[in-house]
């Protein structure tokens, strides 16, 4: 009987290292690590290495920061998807990608399984696994931390340290964190209570605004068709903008936030999230549309926006609704070109001015001198039409809804009263 095959989702930590080992030692399998660079800054460095010395048989580390800018944090930006108004989706977008990744070494490698390292109450399981059936119904599914033996980080510390799997996990470390290009997510410790502060080293990336600089920092933004381009008036490529808003945004205190949220599997969860340059180009984005799009478009839009967001957290990003989706967003991108000035200090993102080709603003309809264009004798019968289907209701309701009897009341004289000043 053939070997089986399993292509594990690596990050290096201690779950993906202890799994290396079970993994083949359960199902006497041979075991293929894969890693995505998707802009995380810990456990990368000689990732190599430590899996094949934990035990596998091969080792990809894939650079997908591009892919995940151009084709899911771009998308993701256009559509304004905030996940319950507030988090910009950074351990959502990257799980697609990832798992489009695993497939794609597990199909090429001749693997007859795949397997992450997700919790059985959390919603990466379900983003994983929904995307390896979409792509890959074919593919076995494994996830350790669901059937394992170890009930605690400690066993699986001590079973590490007895099979000599180097990790860098301690008892001393009490949050789980994810790391991104667009964000990180932290969770676990005393951020599992909602009324403790988050304490500072829960965070990894930002400066506490308190601590961020006295001199604030203005720059431009500069965007075509919804897509950032350029800061400063210099053209860079989207991994750059990213990486240049994350380091002066940190700097200034930008992109913490704290979040109840609600999980896909029913439970509420308590997050903490830092994403200084999703947070800047967020802003940013929506001021310029409020600049070019049309009324009921940019008010429609937001119905898509949420829709969007919910199907990113909830893990259905290779879906026939999110094509379509894109559809619509795109057409709405066509005039979303132009520049924002913002202005960043002590944690907050100010808006300075914006500008666009495109712009729907006009200053001789909307201004109070005498440069006014308005026609405001117009006004009397917008207001008549406007108003006549509640007018006529009124009347109506009026003649068929006899009037209460009115009660009488005595009134009190209030007393006078002197104050001297």
């Amino acid at each position: 009987m053939k070997k089986e095959k399993i292509a594990l989702a690596y990050s290096g930590g201690l779950d993906t290292s202890v799994m290396i080992k079970w993994l083949a030692e359960k199902y006497d399998a041979e075991i293929v690590a894969v890693t995505g660079n998707l802009g995380q800054q810990k456990e990368i460095e000689n990732l190599e290495e430590k899996a094949l010395k934990t035990g596998a048989s091969n080792f990809y580390f894939l650079d997908l920061r591009k892919e995940f800018v151009n084709h899911y944090i771009w998308p993701a930006l256009k559509a304004n998807a905030l996940y319950e108004g507030i988090y910009p989706l950074a351990t959502a977008l990257g799980r697609p990608l990832l798992a489009k990744t695993l497939v794609e070494v597990a199909l090429q490698e001749g693997c007859t399984a795949v397997a992450h390292g997700c919790t059985g109450k959390g919603n990466d399981q379900v983003r994983f696994e929904v995307t390896f059936g979409t792509l890959a119904p074919e593919l076995k599914v494994l996830a350790p931390l669901r059937e394992w033996e170890f009930k605690s980080r400690e066993e699986e510390i001590a079973y590490a340290q007895q099979h000599s799997i180097p990790v860098k996990a301690t008892k001393d470390n009490p949050y789980s964190i994810d790391e991104n290009l667009w964000g990180t997510s932290i969770e676990c410790g005393v951020l599992e209570n909602p009324m403790n502060e988050p304490p500072e080293d829960a965070y990894t990336r930002t400066v506490s605004p308190e601590k961020a600089p006295d001199t604030p920092y203005v720059f431009d933004i500069e965007f075509q068709q919804g897509v950032p381009i350029g800061l400063n008036n210099e053209r860079l490529d989207g991994v750059d903008i990213i990486e240049r808003l994350n380091q002066v945004g940190s700097e200034h205190g930008v992109g913490r936030i704290d979040l109840v949220e609600n999980r896909l599997v029913g439970i509420k969860s308590r997050e903490i999230y830092e994403a200084p340059a999703a947070t800047i180009l967020h802003f940013a984005h929506r001021e310029l549309e409020r600049l070019t799009l049309e009324k009921t478009v940019f008010q429609y839009k937001q119905n898509i926006s949420n829709e969007y967001a919910n199907l990113i957290y909830n893990g259905v990003w290779f879906s026939p609704l999110r094509s379509a989706l894109d559809a619509f967003i795109n057409e709405t991108q066509k005039p979303v070109t132009g520049m924002v000035r913002l202005k960043i200090y002590k944690g907050n993102v100010i808006l300075l001015g914006r500008q666009s080709p495109y712009s729907l603003y006009n200053e001789h309809l909307a201004t109070y001198t005498s440069d006014d264009t308005f026609n405001h004798q117009a006004a009397e019968g917008f207001i008549h039409i406007y108003g006549l289907g509640l007018k006529t209701f009124s009347q109506t309701l009026e003649k068929k809804v006899p009037k209460k009897r009115s009660i009488s009341v005595k009134s009190v004289e209030a007393k006078k009263v002197t104050f001297n000043v």
